[in-house]
């Protein structure tokens, strides 16, 4: 029902910046909570970012908040990472991840891999010392 692609990943020093993009396809956009999730070799998939469906509320991993903001823009049905003062314990592979929100629900976003119903394919961030 849902496609999700990402870009904007690579490599850059730290302290540099990157900002990831996720289209989506297949679903009213306005309908999906997004996030986003990274996993380095040999951990957990863990929860990076989130934003509500409406776009009002966000939620951020402790170790990425002041560093990293997640937007939306529905015209263009893409979601963002914008990712400063990059450091190397931020490389993984970062996953852009999709919910299915009804509209009582728009308010909401959601940090937990399992509360997720479409994930993308990744892209690698790579942050060298």
């Amino acid at each position: 029902q849902v496609q999700l692609v990402e870009s904007g990943g690579g490599l850059v020093q730290a302290g540099g910046s990157l900002r990831l993009s996720c289209a989506a396809s297949g679903r009213t956009f306005s309908d999906l909570a997004l996030g986003w999730f990274r996993q380095a070799p040999g951990k957990e998939r863990e929860f990076v970012a989130a934003i509500a469906g409406s776009g009002s509320s966000t939620a951020y991993t402790d170790s990425v908040k002041g560093r990293f903001t997640i937007s939306r823009d529905n015209a263009k049905n893409t979601v963002y990472l914008q990712m400063n003062s990059l450091k190397p314990e931020d490389t993984a592979v970062y996953y852009c991840a999709a919910a299915r929100v009804g509209l009582a629900y728009r308010g909401r976003y959601y940090t937990h891999k399992y509360d997720y119903h479409y994930w993308g394919q990744g892209t690698q961030v790579t942050v060298s010392s």
